[in-house]
């Protein structure tokens, strides 16, 4: 059976660009019978950018909420906290002793930040970058190895975090022997990049986001504040550089779309159009919405789900490690 792979992110509340590019994908591919997919929340790497105990904490909790409250089929998937696997940390220290500190030199991250010290030439090039930052693709690394997954969804920016798994795969089974699977990223070309309130790509580093949980009286001002074009209300508007239109279309049906598209051919206002999508994506969102919050109430029973799935990791992960384990030496020296 094919195995894939998704890892979820807990840093900050999730937003209606997460939902549309990333969550509701994957949700409708937890469906599937013929693939065993994982799914984790990266809760170890979230330490890698956010310092603050409450907000990790807070972030691992509204993470799994929100894909709970979406219909996440936690029966048919693997659905566990990457800080439950004691096997991913010994996997990680195994995978960093056969991985060239060339190839983490590489790394988009790590590179990103030097260029921004080197910017300023009083700035030491490693100002700020700690090991975390430097080492997580092979944190990243043993994710995805321990469960010897050979599909891992991804988005464009993230495909040389599979191309340096790969790497250090084949540079372990070089030396130990073949026990890791060569991973492959699959892209979505079609994944949507919604827009955010400023009309640049809807991003928490931007601070231009709407949350997809957001209270509705919130959720209307939100969206009343999007930005858009000086036209007068009875003028032809053109919905394909409209942001308002965007996330109305990455919600809709093709019908409800092309009924849309008529209207703003016809002219429609800019207030009218905000009250449509403010009403709209209520709609959608609010049965969810109160699924959502009533998860918050029961963090218990939301523990209780990342144990199971845990369990069931793990009887994937303590055995292959002992398999590792022996394959670099390391077994109880009364054993041949």
């Amino acid at each position: 059976m094919e195995i894939t792979l998704t890892g979820i992110t807990t840093t900050g509340t999730p937003h209606l660009g997460n939902y549309v590019g990333a969550i509701l994908p994957a949700i409708e591919a937890s469906r599937r019978t013929d693939v065993r997919s994982f799914y984790f929340l990266a809760d170890y790497h979230a330490l890698v950018k956010c310092q603050d105990p409450a907000l990790v904490h807070r972030s691992r909790l509204e993470v799994a909420a929100t894909w709970l409250a979406l219909g996440l089929d936690v029966e048919n998937v693997i659905f566990y906290a990457q800080t439950d696997i004691p096997e991913i940390l010994e996997l990680t220290w195994m995978l960093t002793c056969v991985t060239a500190k060339g190839l983490m030199n590489r790394a988009h991250a790590y590179k990103a930040a030097v260029a921004e010290n080197m910017a300023d030439p009083d700035k030491d090039p490693d100002k700020g970058v700690t090991m975390g930052l430097f080492c997580y693709p092979i944190l990243m690394a043993a994710d995805i190895l321990m469960f010897k997954a050979s599909k891992i969804p991804v988005g464009k920016d993230q495909v040389q975090h599979l191309e340096m798994a790969r790497d250090i795969a084949a540079r372990f089974n070089y030396l130990y022997g073949e026990h890791f699977v060569l991973p492959e990223a699959v892209v979505d070309e079609r994944a949507a990049v919604l827009v955010g309130l400023d009309g640049r790509k809807m991003s928490k580093s931007y601070g231009n986001t709407i949350p997809l949980f957001e209270p509705e009286k919130a959720l209307r001002k939100l969206i009343m504040r999007i930005k858009t074009n000086s036209l007068p209300p009875e003028a032809p508007k053109d919905p394909d550089t409209c942001t308002l239109f965007q996330i109305y279309q990455a919600f809709a049906t093709v019908e409800e779309t092309a009924a849309l598209r008529e209207r703003y051919a016809q002219g429609i206002a800019w207030g009218e159009m905000k009250q449509l999508l403010f009403e709209y994506l209520n709609a959608r969102l609010s049965e969810p919405r109160q699924r959502y919050l009533e998860l918050l109430q029961t963090p218990d029973y939301i523990e209780q789900i990342l144990k199971r799935g845990a369990a069931r990791a793990r009887e994937y992960s303590a055995p292959f490690l002992q398999e590792l384990r022996r394959a670099v030496g390391i077994w109880p020296l009364g054993q041949g």
